[in-house]
């Protein structure tokens, strides 16, 4: 039995590289008629951040943070969506289904919001930062990859130059 892929989560980060990844999620979601649920984490306050704020002050941080991000992510999806759509001549936009943005560990939001959202696949770019930084710092598409029970597709930044970035097209 060939497995189905109905829903796709893309996880972002808003980098270059994400960019670039949502380009094949597109693909994906094209030829499988599937919806891509797009996410974004907000990493959480440092400790000592919120130690000197108050429990009021933070959920308002992380109100605004998420605000600003869901509507950076929308407006840039917008962009990006057109560039898709000259070159296709279908809309992207009718194959993402929900945008999330939320607070957390990004590798712990990701698994979660893949399984609340019934995703049948996982798609993230990656910075490609290097055997040392990956080895000491560890890399979110790594540690998705190691702990997800789903398939996970990671795309790599080409070498070559690309006109994709999140950057560019706001």
């Amino acid at each position: 039995m060939i497995p189905q892929i109905k829903k796709i989560l893309y996880a972002t980060d808003l980098s270059k590289n994400s960019a670039y990844a949502f380009y094949y999620a597109i693909d994906l979601a094209q030829r499988r008629n599937a919806k891509i649920i797009i996410l974004h984490v907000v990493e959480a306050l440092r400790p000592m951040i919120r130690f000197h704020s108050t429990k009021q002050e933070e959920l308002q941080y992380y109100e605004a943070e998420k605000s600003a991000d869901l509507q950076l992510i929308r407006k840039r999806l917008e962009d990006i969506c057109q560039k898709v759509d000259q070159q296709t001549g279908t809309s992207c936009v009718q194959f993402v289904s929900d945008i999330l943005v939320r607070v957390g560990h990004p590798v712990e939001e990701i698994l979660k919001a893949g399984d609340e959202e019934g995703c049948d696949l996982f798609i993230l770019g990656t910075h490609g930062k290097g055997f040392l930084k990956q080895t000491f710092l560890g890399s979110v598409s790594r540690m998705v990859l190691d702990r997800a029970r789903k398939p996970v597709l990671i795309i790599p930044l080409p070498s070559e130059v690309t006109p994709i970035d999140w950057d560019e097209v706001s």
